[in-house]
């Protein structure tokens, strides 16, 4: 019994050893290798380069106070749309000190004018009722009643605006109370109640209070590298996709290529400037960024190949055409526009010809390929 055991397990051994000896030589066994094929196919083939920008208003409008002041009231916020006039804030003055002395000052000698020339013109008006003195005295008195009437209001009212910024007789027009310049879309409002603004002046552009821009008229602003901007020229069409709303493109109008580049991250860059054709059911905010591929040219319905399949040689070009089981032909060809991928063949070969692709091992051929 032990001898049939021992018998057994030889037995196996040696099965073994042969099965992987087998193994061994199955894989060491090179497989022959053959040839995958191709045909040409009719294509339309755009060759274009690509812009990166943004899309945004053609025109954005600073709204920024008349005075200097503190904000009292915002009465818009992002978002709302606004007409020319609407309201946008109202500015609260603090006035300056010296100056709201000086107008107190002028106030009190206006006043004390205008009693002086009361009592002389009472007095002028009795003499003259009395018939003592003649119309021409009493003209004169007449005069400087109207004279320090006058300078009393023009004081009374100058002390307001230095204090209030505005006067009773300005109404609803007074600059403490801005309003939109335009019809628009309240981009952004840069200000909160009570921060502090200021005037434009010589030494200061001002504060802005917000920003108002018309939705209805955008611009894609990009960049196109130097090495492309020879091929491109006002008036070409853009094919524009915007990468916050999928599945959706857009058209633009080259408008504007800038004379002058500029260097950005090693290389030269020119600033271009497209219209963008909306779509009144997509709203588009400002500030997307944007791809733009411009159209350099364009071929449709064309004799095409697979751009890998080329082979060259010296300055010619070629590819492999079957002409039998696993037999090939080298056929030179002229090439024409090419979009990266696919390339257009004006001679050489016919929509039926099957052209070398790439070798593979015939046991990783599929039937029919």
């Amino acid at each position: 019994m032990k001898k049939v055991i021992n018998i057994i397990v030889i037995l196996v051994i040696v099965g073994a050893f042969l099965g992987t000896l087998y193994y061994l030589y199955q894989k060491s066994e090179e497989q022959p290798m053959v040839a995958l094929t191709e045909q040409p196919i009719k294509a339309t083939i755009v060759n274009k380069t690509v812009a990166t920008g943004s899309v945004l208003p053609r025109k954005e409008i600073l709204i920024k106070p008349q005075v200097s002041g503190i904000v009292d009231k915002l009465y818009v916020m992002p978002g709302d749309k606004v007409k020319k006039g609407d309201l946008i804030a109202k500015v609260k003055v603090i006035p300056d000190m010296i100056a709201v002395n000086n107008g107190e000052n002028r106030l009190n000698r206006a006043k004390i004018a205008f009693e002086n020339a009361k009592i002389e013109f009472d007095r002028q008006k009795k003499l003259f009722d009395d018939e003592v003195i003649a119309q021409a005295e009493f003209q004169t008195a007449q005069l400087n009643m109207k004279s320090a009437t006058e300078e009393l209001n023009a004081a009374e009212e100058n002390l307001q605006i230095i204090k209030e910024g505005a006067s009773a007789k300005m109404g609803s027009n007074i600059n403490t109370l801005i309003r939109s310049t335009a019809d628009g879309l309240v981009l952004d409002v840069l200000v909160e109640e009570g921060n502090s603004v200021i005037e434009a002046n010589t030494f200061n552009e001002g504060t802005t209070i917000a920003l108002i821009a018309n939705m209805g008229d955008m611009v894609f602003e990009g960049k196109v590298d130097e090495s492309e901007v020879g091929k491109i020229k006002e008036g070409m069409d853009l094919i524009l996709t915007i990468g916050a709303i999928d599945n959706k493109s857009f058209k633009a109008n080259l408008e504007y290529i800038s004379p002058k580049g500029m260097e950005e991250n090693g290389a030269i860059q020119f600033e271009i400037k497209a219209m963008v054709n909306l779509s009144d059911s997509i709203f588009i905010r400002s500030g997307y960024s944007a791809n733009a591929d411009i159209v350099l040219d364009k071929v449709v319905d064309v004799l095409a190949i697979p751009e890998k399949l080329l082979q060259f040689e010296d300055d010619k070009t070629y590819v492999e055409v079957e002409i039998g089981e696993q037999e090939f032909e080298k056929r030179y060809i002229t090439t024409g526009l090419s979009d990266g991928i696919n390339i257009q063949i004006i001679d050489g070969i016919t929509e039926n010809d099957k052209i070398k692709s790439k070798m593979v091992p015939a046991n990783e051929v599929k039937p029919n390929s």
